[in-house]
């Protein structure tokens, strides 16, 4: 059974003290407790007129169940998957409202910007609301040949409702010639217009759609009635070409996924994934499907699979750790009670750990290679400033306000989302190899993860946990002071990330001037040059600093980011040449003498820094066995 949201328990306990800053202009705090008037019986219908999603707009039509008199509803704030209060209130255009044909005032809320009021006349128990949705403000969702809906954008509800008990039922009419790909079930479809089944809620909003021009859908696993699909819209044809092999290795993923979790909470999956340029790349968890967005070529080009290729699988995975399993303060009951995010070092730590282990599992990476992705890793969290004076918990807990949106400058400093993804890889690697290390290797993760996830089979519900459960469940698996163990690497500030994993597992860190393979990728897919753990910045296209890191030779110069390097040692900035003065460096013992250039003024910095080339790598310790590598081989029969 679900647990009851905090915010809707406190919400009853202070329907007075609402009632009082009512008086004042302020709304009452969201809760779930209005009775549901879009039932089963008569759901809110929503029709999406996506025809001319090729030039960047919808037009979302629908009929909500009302009373006559006051009427609140809301457009969704608090989107799952993206944790934070995302709703892009840009999409919304050209707001309509109507009963029986004639239009209705329509005013938005003071303070909550969310919410929109309208009087309800007598005999009225329909409201028409009609809007046009901007695909491409914020983001660009929306090409001349591919379109992705997700439906939160589309469609307004009633408000203070349970979203499990209220009920949508959706249409769209796509664009001619276009195919589709959701987790929603078709009922019937004439034409263009395609009509799905009443559902709740949340689940419509947990089922986005992707459409276009150019598609292939691929089966990739099925068994009795229970299917995986991986449904690709591309912008060009040529970029549906996948080698066979690579499909071969993503139908690995639910064989791997199964071994994982030893469960499933889900009966037919889609992997949506948009290829495209001007999309953004981008992966959002479902229940039974993904919101997956990536460049182009990125099915064609082996470079992507190597430096991404648990989008996918990490998306996938969410479906038992996120969507299954949920922080019992991110399991909120409608879109705009505000969410918490302090544990998501569970569910986005761990995931990816888990997206990264599938993938390497599956064969979409080598397990071989994973060594080599850890020491990537490894030495970016233990090379970052702002870990001297942030806890891991304070980048969960400020997620939804800070640190998702942290653009600007200095982010080793400040530090980011992506840090509490990345260490929480070292921290749950850490906990497999200690569980492995402890059991003599009878136990591991795995063992862990499928009590996590049991029973075995269900449908797509949702079961809360707390860190105090967590913790109950490891020491289940192995007795070890795990409230400690996570206090010292999440809660207390840690000078250094996870690192008892890599002895344990055979393996040690060590710098050389070859270069990372992981790392050498990034820079040939992005445009970069890393020289993070050697001058101390990195540089992006054209020159220009994207970070510089406190203490560095780089920073002693007096570097900053937004700087543009224009020469070094009296040649015009290059990788190649900077390669070649950091040789001569090297042997000489002279500094690099760059010149720099920021907002029209042009500075001569002389940096001291003569180390030449350095990269992190994993080397294996003589004599331990290779627990890296029997975690990362395929644990399927396939």
């Amino acid at each position: 059974m679900k647990s009851k949201s905090i915010y809707s328990m406190l919400a009853i306990a202070s329907l007075g003290v609402c009632a009082a800053s009512n008086a004042a202009g302020l709304i009452p705090e969201p809760n779930a407790n209005a009775v549901p008037l879009a039932t089963q019986s008569n759901p809110e219908t929503l029709v999406l007129d996506a025809s001319t999603a090729a030039r960047g707009f919808m037009t979302s039509t629908m009929s909500i169940p009302v009373e006559p008199g006051p009427f609140t509803f809301v457009y969704p704030k608090w989107i799952p998957g993206e944790h934070g209060p995302t709703g892009p209130l840009a999409d919304i255009s050209q707001l309509k409202v109507s009963a029986d044909g004639k239009p209705l005032a329509w005013r938005r809320d003071k303070v909550d910007m969310y919410a929109f009021h309208v009087t309800v006349p007598e005999g009225v128990h329909t409201l028409n609301v009609q809007f046009t949705v901007l695909m491409n403000s914020p983001d660009v969702m929306s090409t001349p040949n591919v379109g992705v809906v997700n439906w939160n954008r589309v469609l307004f509800y009633q408000n203070n409702i349970n979203y499990h008990h209220y009920y949508v039922k959706a249409s769209i009419i796509l664009p001619q010639g276009w195919g589709y790909g959701t987790a929603l079930t078709q009922e019937s479809r004439v034409g263009q217009r395609v009509n799905f089944k009443e559902e709740p809620l949340t689940y419509v909003v947990d089922s986005p759609l992707d459409m276009g021009r150019y598609y292939k859908q691929v089966l990739l696993w099925h068994k009795g009635n229970a299917h995986q699909w991986l449904d690709m819209f591309a912008d060009a044809p040529q970029d549906l070409d996948v080698p066979a092999k690579l499909l071969d290795a993503y139908k690995n993923m639910t064989p791997e996924a199964l071994a994982l979790y030893g469960s499933r909470h889900w009966y037919n999956y889609h992997s949506l994934l948009a290829l495209s340029n001007k999309i953004g790349f981008q992966g959002i968890e479902h229940h039974q499907s993904s919101d997956d967005r990536a460049p182009a070529d990125f099915m064609t080009n082996p470079k992507w699979q190597l430096t991404a290729g648990d989008l996918l699988t990490h998306e996938f995975s969410h479906s038992w750790n996120g969507k299954y399993r949920r922080p019992w303060d991110l399991a909120t009951d409608n879109y705009q009670i505000p969410q918490r995010t302090d544990l998501l070092w569970v569910y986005e730590g761990m995931n990816q750990y888990l997206g990264d282990l599938l993938s390497f599992r599956a064969g979409i990476r080598k397990p071989s290679e994973y060594p080599q992705y850890l020491a990537s890793i490894y030495s970016s969290m233990a090379n970052e400033p702002g870990r001297k004076t942030e806890p891991l918990i304070d980048l969960t807990t400020g997620a939804p306000y800070f640190y998702y949106d942290s653009n600007g400058q200095y982010p080793s400093i400040r530090r980011t989302a992506g840090d509490f993804y990345t260490e929480g890889e070292l921290l749950w690697l850490d906990v497999d190899t200690i569980i492995r290390t402890q059991t003599h290797g009878k136990k591991s993760l795995d063992t862990f993860l499928h009590l996590y996830s049991q029973p075995k089979f269900t449908g797509p519900i949702t079961k809360t946990y707390t860190r105090a459960d967590i913790e109950k469940l490891l020491n289940e698996v192995v007795p070890y002071d795990w409230h400690a163990f996570f206090q010292r690497h999440v809660y207390d500030v840690a000078r250094l990330p996870p690192t008892g994993e890599l002895k344990r597992a055979g393996w040690k860190l060590v710098y050389t001037a070859k270069s990372n393979p992981f790392i050498a990728a990034r820079e040939q897919m992005f445009g970069m040059n890393y020289q993070w753990l050697s001058y101390g910045f990195n540089v992006g296209k054209n020159g220009a600093l994207l970070d510089v890191r406190e203490g560095s030779p780089a920073w002693q110069a007096g570097m900053a980011p937004g700087m543009k390097l224009e020469s070094v040692d009296g040649q015009r900035y290059s990788p190649a040449v900077l390669k070649y003065v950091m040789g001569q460096a090297e042997h000489d013992h002279q500094p690099t003498s760059f010149i720099v250039a920021k907002d029209g003024w042009f500075h001569t910095l002389e940096v001291s820094y003569f180390g030449g080339p350095r990269y992190p790598h994993l080397v294996r310790i003589p004599g331990t066995a290779n627990l890296l590598a029997k975690i990362m081989a395929p644990h399927a029969k396939h």
